[in-house]
């Protein structure tokens, strides 16, 4: 990497915001008032008086700088790693940075999503710019007053320094700095000259989160605000016929019972649907209260019939239909490199496994929930979505307003997973207020989130490989899903130009059951399958695991035209760097270890999974994690990102479960959908590869490894190989293959 770069761009990008090849963003702000630097800042950063501001930067008085986050708040940490990268580059002490949420604001922020892991990959340079930009001009305002270059001046925590000696605080020449030209070019620091990324930096909202203030959308309120809850088709191919809220309304605190859906079905008929909408058209009887308790009761004791629309599914007929598709001729092929085909006509052997995995709700801390007024002014939305732009644009649409009208704020969201990137409540709470004319919080229980809402979809592969002269010839993936198919760039993920005959194949089944992102759309169980399948492949081989790994990625490093995604090179450092941390193949007497190595989100993982045996039930007790995602712009958040997906993944594969039964949800809450519990959690260790690489993904990239590293430690102490999750439920000989 240079020791520096020279960004050049016009007065205009810079102030009105332009994107860049990396799909990032530059943006506008202004520096008015400022600090005395030599003050110390006030206890409570949030009620110093701050002066107005555009886009990302405003200054108080006393020298604190306030820094807008844009990026949707998860809890994957952009709310702090995010600012972490403007402040680095404009020069401040990160004690003096105060950080807020931004709110919606296409003009000036561009990928105001959280999802994909992308916020810091596409925001890494245009946000560093964005501080180099002001510091440089805070620099030429103070270089004029004292009639020197620019170029003598150094800048350390908001103080500017010439020659001589002298200095001159941000504040001292920020009325100054606010109407001077942009710099055509700004120098970005060498990562050896970072003082703040890269330094493990807290929570900024811990100190709120721990002692309960409101940051979260289930803690929005407004004076007069009703309170809303939807009552939905209880199966899925279900419509509402016809309803009896006599005894709802008579219960206290109940204001009103409506029904919604028309302007949903408008809108889907005019063919505007937007697939963030991932919702049943049935009009929905909702009740209004006082409180949310109220309008819960009230939801309950709505007495609805349903009549049957569509077919009504069941999980036997899904894993029927799935299979059908995998021995069946109907795939679309993503991906061929030379002839499958002739391979295994040619081989010695053939191995090939069926893997299989349930529907898997979200299951958010936080259930979804949104706040919507609408007047004839504006729309004002307040709450936790993943997608505000999308909602936004929904929203105008759907209640035929101008787009500019919809003013909509982020808040700190209790989990997403994927599943707040569809806006279904931000669509029901805006067609409510509406409606009524009044604000409204649309607030789901528990049991609404879990059986209506949008759910991983049941997926199964069947993997194939054939064997010649001890090597492996051919490969062929096949993929039968639930209403959607692995993206554009997955098929090229490893083993992709590793072996000279593979092809990946996929097939798709159409269902009225709402399906959509999960953590790590798709990899989180195709990594379970593909790493479950390899370790076997070594076996069958007679070779040693990581160095059937590190053979085939050998085969890539010698195809310069091998058209993959991920880098050879990287998968190999986490695989040794894993492998020397775990102490894999000397485990001690009892424990039992498997290894799975990935990429996916532009980061590359390897774990190794250490297991024991209690009364025939296997025990996670440790997992060794190895990451390369690129420099680490917070390594206190980057190892809490890791940890949780790692714990995350270890839970679903062997414990969470969903199916239906004529189209009912078979679980609505925690007493038959199980989670992973506190004392089932095992040590995690995380190991990051130093480099100086721009920062890749980081929420998802260390789930999907972990479900194969699991079964092939599982395997190693059972002799059992595990092919359908979760595994607690499936270890038998049925749903396993002996060794």
């Amino acid at each position: 990497m240079a020791a520096s770069k020279k960004m050049t761009f016009s007065r205009r990008s810079f102030l009105k915001s332009s994107a860049l090849a990396s799909g990032g963003m530059i943006i506008g702000f202004n520096l008015f008032n400022a600090c005395k630097a030599d003050l110390k800042p006030s206890v409570d950063l949030s009620q110093l008086n701050y002066n107005d501001f555009n886009a990302f930067i405003k200054i108080s008085e006393e020298g604190i700088v306030t820094i807008f986050s844009p990026n949707p708040e998860i809890g994957q940490g952009v709310k702090t790693s995010m600012p972490m990268l403007i402040a680095e580059e404009l020069d401040v002490a990160w004690k003096d940075v105060y950080v807020q949420q931004g709110k919606l604001d296409t003009e000036n922020y561009q990928r105001q999503v959280a999802g994909g892991s992308q916020s810091i990959r596409h925001g890494w340079e245009p946000l560093r710019q964005t501080g180099a930009t002001a510091k440089q001009m805070l620099v030429n305002a103070a270089a004029a007053r004292w009639g020197v270059d620019a170029s003598e001046c150094s800048v350390s925590e908001g103080v500017i320094t010439n020659a001589k000696g002298e200095t001159l605080g941000y504040g001292d020449v920020v009325t100054e700095a606010a109407i001077l030209e942009v710099p055509e070019e700004v120098t970005l620091k060498d990562p050896k000259d970072f003082k703040i990324i890269g330094k493990g930096k807290g929570n900024v909202d811990i100190n709120n989160i721990i002692t309960g203030k409101p940051l979260f959308g289930i803690d929005y309120k407004e004076e007069g605000m009703l309170y809303a809850c939807v009552l939905r088709p209880p199966a899925f191919g279900q419509v509402l016929e016809s309803f009896d809220d006599s005894v709802a309304k008579a219960l206290p605190g109940v204001v009103d019972v409506i029904t919604i859906g028309e302007k949903i079905r408008a809108y889907r008929d005019s063919g505007k649907s937007n697939w963030s909408m991932q919702m049943s058209s049935s009009d929905k009887v909702v009740v209004i209260a006082k409180s949310t308790w109220e309008a819960m009761k009230g939801q309950k004791a709505i007495k609805a019939i349903w009549k049957t629309e569509t077919p009504l599914e069941s999980t036997e007929t899904h894993d029927k239909a799935l299979l059908a598709l995998l021995d069946g001729k109907k795939f679309k092929t993503r991906r061929k490199d030379g002839n499958v085909k002739k391979a295994f006509a040619a081989a010695d052997k053939i191995i090939e496994r069926v893997y299989e995995a349930p529907f898997l709700p979200h299951n958010t801390m936080e259930p979804m929930n949104f706040f919507a007024n609408v007047t004839p002014e504006k729309v004002h939305l307040v709450g936790p979505v993943q997608t505000p732009e999308a909602a936004a644009k929904v929203v105008s649409e759907l209640l035929e307003r101008d787009l500019k009208d919809v003013h909509l704020e982020m808040t700190r969201m209790g989990g997403g997973f994927g599943r707040r990137l569809y806006g279904d409540f931000v669509y029901e709470a805006a067609e409510i207020s509406n409606a009524i004319k009044k604000p409204i919080k649309v607030v789901s229980s528990r049991e609404d989130d879990m059986t209506t809402g949008v759910y991983r979809p049941s997926t199964k592969y069947k993997i194939a490989a054939s064997i010649k002269d001890g090597k492996v010839t051919g490969y062929h993936l096949k993929e039968a899903c639930v209403n959607g198919n692995m993206y554009g760039l997955i098929p090229n993920f490893f083993p992709a130009g590793a072996i000279e005959n593979y092809q990946v194949d996929t097939a798709n089944y159409k269902s009225n059951i709402t399906t959509g992102a999960w953590r790590a759309p798709y990899t989180n169980f195709l990594a379970s399958a593909e790493q479950s399948f390899f370790d076997e492949l070594a076996e069958e081989l007679g070779m040693d695991r990581v160095q059937l790994h590190m053979d085939l990625l050998d085969n890539v490093k010698k195809n310069p035209e091998a058209n993959i995604e991920y880098s050879p090179e990287r998968l190999q450092a986490v695989l040794k760097l894993a492998v020397e941390k775990s102490n894999w193949g000397n485990a001690e007497e009892g424990v039992y270890q498997g290894l799975s190595v990935y990429y996916c989100h532009n980061s590359h993982v390897a774990e190794v999974a250490d297991i024991t045996m209690e009364n025939g039930i296997p025990n996670v007790k440790r997992v060794t994690c190895a990451v390369d995602c690129g420099i680490v712009v917070n390594p206190l958040g980057a190892m809490n990102q890791a940890k949780g997906g790692v714990i995350d993944g270890i839970g679903h594969a062997l414990y969470s479960d969903f199916g239906f039964n004529n189209g009912v949800p078979q679980s609505n809450n925690f007493n038959t959908y199980q989670l992973i519990r506190m004392g089932q959690t095992p040590k995690v260790d995380v190991h990051f590869i130093e480099n100086n690489i721009d920062p890749t993904g980081l929420g998802e990239p260390t789930l999907p490894p972990i479900g194969a590293a699991v079964a092939n430690a599982i395997y190693k102490a059972t002799g059992k190989r595990l092919t359908k999750q979760p595994y607690m439920s499936n270890m038998n000989v049925e749903n396993s293959v002996v060794g």
